[in-house]
């Protein structure tokens, strides 16, 4: 076993998986609740995207943001069962955590827009924020989705992981 994930990468992915949670549960109701949660998303983000630049060697965004060819050569290798192993973030992994990062930041963003003087009650701003909201659903279920394929295809619990920060050299 070999650490892969560090502290802050791991405190920072669960505290978004509650931030997320909460502003969901509370998107009918709890307005304060809701924003707190959300400013703390968009918080744990920025956190992120400079641990991306400066952090440990699986965390930063060098190590699992590949070239489009990389994962256009990864993809179509999934079916065959030729995919290369990678102990970080492997390429579609890599881009997801971007698509990630980006559709938190712009659901953070337009719901903080939606508070301001000038934009608030503004209707095409809530629908945004409530699209963007759903969208980012969407996401999170396709990378549930990829990790438990991942988790199948590498016999390797990745969620464990993502707790204790190890996975297997091999």
């Amino acid at each position: 076993m070999i650490k892969v994930w560090d502290l802050w990468v791991r405190i920072g992915h669960w505290i978004l998986v509650l931030c997320i949670t909460v502003a969901w549960l509370t998107r009918h109701g709890g307005e304060a609740l809701h924003e707190w949660v959300g400013y703390g998303a968009l918080a744990i983000v920025g956190i992120r995207i400079v641990w991306g630049f400066v952090g440990s060697t699986h965390a930063r965004f060098s190590d699992f943001v590949h070239r489009p060819a990389v994962v256009v050569a990864y993809a179509p290798a999934l079916p065959r069962h030729y995919e290369q192993r990678y102990l970080g973030h492997n390429p579609l992994g890599g881009y997801m955590v971007i698509t990630l990062l980006v559709a938190i930041a712009l659901t953070g963003f337009s719901g903080w827009l939606y508070t301001t003087d000038k934009f608030w009650g503004v209707e095409w701003v809530g629908e945004t924020h409530e699209l963007l909201a759903d969208a980012l659903l969407f996401l999170i279920a396709a990378h549930i989705g990829g990790v438990l394929f991942a988790c199948y295809r590498e016999r390797e619990n990745l969620v464990a992981a993502m707790f204790h920060g190890r996975k297997r050299i091999r």
